[in-house]
């Protein structure tokens, strides 16, 4: 049954456990922001909530299972309730990939004294997966792809004619983005990135960690 899945039998129960976690602190993370800069579309819609069941989308929910690659429910924003649309945009976006950094930190931290002290097996492995698929959705949801917050903030920091331009060719993008998940491209364009960028912050969390309580 496994060969169907993106991941082992074994690892199932740790990838359903942090995804309910990720996915719903992340938009938590966007709805929060947005709120917080005057914005009370995604309140207003029951998104300002940490229960699960208003974030997970069944289908990217499934999708990741299988595919290895998947979405939440996105939140609503209304930027016309922003006194500073671009600053505000700009950091919405920002927020839900940075919880996701914050989630892998934190499962880090909890990691390296755990191991020193002697947990379960199931704990550690629970933690390892907390710290490497949050660190993937980081770095996957900065990605200057639509429909990713990457894109969202570069359509924040670039004129507003240029966003006009983005717009209007955004559809495009999205495909664009969906044949290199999906297809052998990915190998050449998306793999080389978590290659570089996700040991090299798992080291960073180590150097961190060793230099402050090593």
């Amino acid at each position: 049954m496994d060969r169907f899945l993106a991941f082992s039998l074994p690892e199932l129960p740790f990838v359903i456990i942090t995804l309910i976690v990720a996915f719903t602190i992340h938009e938590f993370a966007h709805a929060y922001v947005a709120y917080k800069f005057g914005d009370d579309t995604a309140k207003s819609q029951g998104r300002l909530t940490l229960n699960p069941v208003h974030h997970l989308d069944p289908i990217g929910t499934i999708l990741i299972l299988i595919a290895g690659f998947g979405w939440a429910r996105p939140v609503p924003v209304d930027r016309r309730n922003f006194q500073n649309p671009r600053l505000a945009g700009i950091l919405v976006s920002l927020a839900g990939p940075l919880s996701n950094f914050l989630i892998a930190a934190v499962a880090y931290a909890i990691l390296f004294f755990s191991v020193r002290t002697g947990v379960p097996p199931f704990f550690v492995d629970l933690l390892n997966m907390m710290v490497w698929l949050n660190i993937v959705l980081f770095v996957f949801n900065l990605l200057p792809l639509p429909p990713l917050d990457g894109y969202r903030i570069i359509e924040d920091v670039v004129s507003p004619s240029v966003r006009a331009k983005l717009t209007q060719y955004e559809q495009y993008g999205t495909l664009i983005f969906l044949i290199i998940v999906i297809t052998p491209l990915y190998q050449y364009t998306i793999q080389p990135i978590f290659s570089f960028v996700l040991p090299s912050i798992i080291q960073g969390f180590n150097t961190m960690f060793m230099l402050l309580f090593g």
